[in-house]
């Protein structure tokens, strides 16, 4: 027995920490025991080990010492040695050790295990003061993340223990953050009016929803105010005032007793009946301009169908600079464009320009995206094939019924051809907006590219000076 300390300084040179730190917690000295596992060669596993005993021994010291090792414990594996620690009835009044280490790990080494959460949230609860409870619901310890949680303890967990602990004012609190607005406001009225006003303001997003939390809360304030007398009324409506004319008067008028007098609300329903028809003003205001609106646009189509433009016999074609007012069959593309005469048809546009048909379907196909491209060519060769067979048809029989039976078909084609080639003019719309990006010489043009390079001459060849005398 006389050479224990000799032991014990013969254990430490072997490194048998385990024995040494028993040793010293048997003895009852905490400090010699942190000093020796806050040696750098000392296994952390030997921390967590005799976490419970350290504690249990001197709360401040372990506690301290935990603190000095920082982000080297992990705080999840100490949560059995603080629970055992808050659990033991001379424990009851002094956790504050423990809550010191928990906020630590929680607001300076950022920690996010819920398990600390959980538990740090656990003792907030039972203490009497519930402003710690509520800051730390408040605080949003993940808000720094992208697309992180705002909290990390969970909500069933910590609504179950203030709901036990019998802590309203954070459960008010906990149902708002997991957006059960309706059981928020109802506990909320339990507690104090202007909370549950203040909870009926947080919704924003849902109209309807605010509504009824507001009505809930009117609800209320009417029921307190029990009776009939006219200051008990007066004080229900002036509630009215504080939903900023979300409730109005007849929203709230079932919640009154069937038998009080309308003189009591005579203000308010003509208040209510004014903004009713100052609102039908407002929509036959709306209705009115809706149907000169609609007249504008008749009168735009009936002057659009009325529409034409003349064309100088000298104009010429944008794209292939011939004159528009061109005789032959070159340009003709089919007997679904209209036609004059035996002139090829054409397209004008109100910015002056004006193109044979196939020009422009030749230039617009050229120039636009090659889905675009294939089927404006799709639509073209359709009304080619129902013309030929148009042809042939009325050839055969004699009469035009099956150039009149394909008609419908014929005009629709053709209203899709011109609503991808002509919905505006080439030259002054979006398709030569897009023209810039395109490159300078286009990949098929490498023929023409190779053309205008300059090829050294040969060394035979010289380059006689050229003198000039004055």
């Amino acid at each position: 027995m006389g050479r224990v300390d000799e032991l014990v300084y013969f254990a430490g040179l072997k490194e048998q920490y385990e024995i040494v730190v028993h040793h010293y917690i048997q003895q009852g000295e905490a400090r010699k025991a942190l000093e020796v596992l806050q040696r750098h060669n000392v296994p952390v596993d030997l921390v967590y080990k005799f976490a419970p005993d350290l504690i249990m021994l001197d709360a401040y010291e372990t506690v301290e010492s935990w603190m000095m090792a920082r982000n080297k414990l992990n705080p999840g594996k100490l949560i059995p040695a603080m629970m055992r620690y808050v659990s033991e009835p001379h424990a009851k009044n002094e956790t504050h050790e423990v809550i010191k280490y928990l906020e630590f790990c929680v607001k300076d080494l950022n920690n996010e295990d819920p398990g600390v959460h959980n538990l740090l949230l656990s003792l907030y609860s039972k203490k009497a003061d519930e402003s710690q409870l509520l800051q730390f619901l408040d605080t949003k310890f993940g808000s720094g993340q992208a697309n992180g949680p705002e909290f990390f303890y969970e909500p069933q967990y910590a609504l179950r223990l203030c709901l036990q602990a019998k802590r309203m004012r954070a459960c008010v609190r906990i149902y708002s953050m997991m957006s059960m607005h309706e059981e928020a406001v109802a506990l909320a009225l339990r507690v104090d009016l202007e909370l549950a006003k203040a909870e009926a303001d947080k919704v924003e997003d849902d109209e309807e929803l605010r509504k009824k939390l507001w009505l809930k809360v009117a609800k209320h304030v009417i029921e307190q105010e029990k009776g009939v007398k006219r200051e008990n009324i007066k004080k229900a409506i002036e509630f009215l005032s504080e939903t900023n004319n979300l409730l109005k008067i007849e929203d709230i008028l079932p919640f009154f007793p069937d038998f009080v007098l309308i003189d009591d609300f005579k203000e308010e329903i003509c208040k209510s009946l004014k903004d009713y028809n100052s609102q039908i003003e407002q929509l036959k205001a709306e209705m009115d301009d809706a149907t000169r609106g609609a007249d504008n646009i008749r009168s735009d189509i009936g002057a659009l169908a009325q529409r034409y433009t003349v064309i100088d016999r000298e104009e010429e074609c944008g794209v292939c600079r011939r004159k528009i007012l061109t005789v032959g069959g070159l340009h003709q593309v089919g007997r679904s464009y209209t036609s004059v005469g035996h002139m090829a048809p054409f397209y004008v546009f109100p910015c002056g320009h004006a193109f044979h048909a196939n020009c422009l379907i030749a230039h617009v196909t050229r120039c636009t995206s090659q889905a675009q491209a294939e089927r404006i060519l799709n639509l073209q060769k359709q009304l080619s094939l129902m013309d030929r067979k148009a042809a042939k048809d009325n050839g055969g029989t004699g009469n035009g019924e099956s150039i009149v039976s394909s008609a419908p078909t014929v005009d629709k084609l053709r209203s899709q051809l011109d609503d991808a080639v002509a919905s505006e003019c080439p030259f002054c719309g979006d398709l030569m907006i897009k023209e810039i990006s395109l490159p300078f010489i286009l990949p098929g043009e490498s023929v023409e590219k190779a053309s205008w390079e300059i090829k050294p001459q040969p060394a035979s060849q010289k380059i006689l000076p050229m003198t000039m005398s004055i």
